[in-house]
């Protein structure tokens, strides 16, 4: 096993990271520009970790994999988002932490 299976590893892990981080700002917010993030990462998550597959099992095909990752992580940062943050700091940001607008419950509370 090489060394391009770690990077293909934390390629894969990135891309799970964002895919998870934008379900959680859909969930939170019910915008329909992360709903549609968060449907395609799950296809790019399964891209990424079918490069990673490659990148690890099979020693003539590392670049392949390789390629299969980066494609993943481009994809997944060319879906159009909303602007959801405004004046938050880095850390809100990385965790995707944003003002809840969704009202869960179907009726009102008194």
């Amino acid at each position: 096993m090489s060394y391009l299976a770690y990077v293909a590893g934390f390629g894969f892990a990135v891309t799970a990271f964002l895919w998870l981080r934008d379900l959680r700002i859909f969930y939170r917010t019910a915008l329909p520009g992360y709903r549609k993030a968060a449907y395609r990462g799950v296809l790019y998550t399964a891209l990424a970790l079918l490069g990673y597959f490659i990148t690890s099992l099979t020693e003539d095909w590392v670049f392949l994999g390789l390629a299969l990752v980066l494609a993943a992580l481009y994809l997944q940062g060319r879906v159009e988002r909303e602007r959801v943050w405004h004046n938050e700091d880095a850390i809100q940001r990385f965790f995707g932490r944003v003002e809840r607008t969704k009202d869960k419950s179907p009726r009102k509370r008194p």
